[in-house]
């Protein structure tokens, strides 16, 4: 189990990124709430990149005491607006944290990512937890959430793996993320990022006591964008780095030839939804063989029961479950449409935008 790394006498000059596409409904309250930390004030700046939004929200930013950079692209992504606001940055900072424009965290959210960088921890990620349940697909997607911190992140790092990255919630050493933000251009900025820190052999850390509060989507036909859109990542991720497979695999470097098996599997939803029928299909071919896969899918069900916390699973998962299969038809239809948006981007709308 991961203790927290103790405090740390050291203080450390944060650059706190907000990347902001058309989210005027949510960024005044998020870096309101970020402002409010109890880390020296002169050690962090938080910088929105804003990306469409709209003027009075710009200038209420402003004087809350944020920096704005207003940005224009052609094409609009996280990893552009990432890249026009580091190209701008000196090296008067330490660390950069990378947030959603949707995100909350508590006041020491700082001074835990300074207590770990000061023991030596170079990138690492917070624990992300849904901040609203206020529908059965919210409620899905924070379950979903939770799993993959228990097997991706808290499970991987007591395997003494690196902890994938989420998206928001993460922070890097500034030398190496202004060094290498530039060599990220897809949807996926944060497969691509775990991508670059395993091929240096930077291991990633999974904070699990130190929180982020992340809306969650709360309608299916946005839910199954979303999930395209990080189907669509994944799939990137995976072609390039399996160029670089042999070689990981001839300098032992374990951690890349896991993250690419772990890109290699499907979805869980479709996984949880293809096997039954994979199921009923070897049966009429061969019934004896349906045993073998039937143990194999309860032990799946099982893996996935130990990786809900206890506190999620009630009578809400049974009420919620009933928009599974629909979500499980939509994922199916979004993976044939991937090659058409492979380069897109997506946006996954928060608040009022909903």
């Amino acid at each position: 189990m991961h203790k927290e790394y103790p405090e740390s006498s050291c203080r450390h000059r944060f650059a706190v990124l907000f990347p902001a596409y058309k989210e005027d409904a949510v960024i005044v309250n998020s870096v309101r709430n970020f402002l409010r930390q109890g880390y020296p004030a002169d050690l962090y700046e938080v910088i929105v990149i804003s990306d469409g939004m709209h003027a009075d929200t710009v200038c209420l930013l402003r004087e809350m005491g944020a920096t704005v950079m207003e940005v224009c692209f052609e094409r609009s992504s996280k990893a552009a607006a990432l890249n026009f606001a580091m190209a701008r940055l000196d090296d008067r900072y330490d660390v950069v944290a990378v947030m959603d424009a949707d995100n909350h965290v508590d006041s020491n959210f700082l001074g835990k990512l300074n207590d770990a960088y000061s023991a030596g921890v170079k990138a690492m990620q917070a624990h992300r937890v849904a901040k609203n349940r206020n529908s059965d697909i919210a409620y899905l997607d924070g379950l979903s959430e939770e799993i993959n911190n228990s097997i991706f992140r808290k499970g991987h790092v007591n395997a003494g793996l690196s902890s994938a990255l989420s998206g928001s919630g993460m922070a890097f050493d500034f030398a190496w993320f202004k060094k290498n933000i530039s060599k990220v251009d897809s949807v996926g900025e944060d497969k691509e990022l775990e991508l670059l820190l395993l091929e240096d052999c930077v291991r990633i850390d999974y904070l699990e006591y130190v929180y982020v509060r992340d809306e969650k989507v709360q309608k299916a036909a946005v839910f199954s964008q979303q999930r395209q859109r990080w189907l669509s990542a994944q799939q990137t991720g995976l072609s390039r780095g399996i160029r670089h497979l042999s070689l990981a695999f001839r300098q032992c470097n374990v951690d890349y030839c896991n993250k690419l098996v772990q890109w290699m599997i499907p979805p869980r939803l479709i996984l949880l939804g293809a096997t039954p029928v994979g199921v009923v299909m070897i049966g009429l071919v061969s019934f004896a063989a349906v045993y073998k896969w039937i143990c194999c899918y309860l032990l799946f069900l099982l893996a996935l029961r130990l990786a809900i916390p206890s506190g999620l699973f009630g009578h809400e998962v049974r009420h919620a479950l009933r928009q599974a299969p629909q979500l499980f038809v939509r994922m199916l239809v979004g993976m044939f449409r991937l090659n058409k948006k492979k380069s897109d981007f997506i946006h996954t709308p928060h608040g009022e935008d909903e």
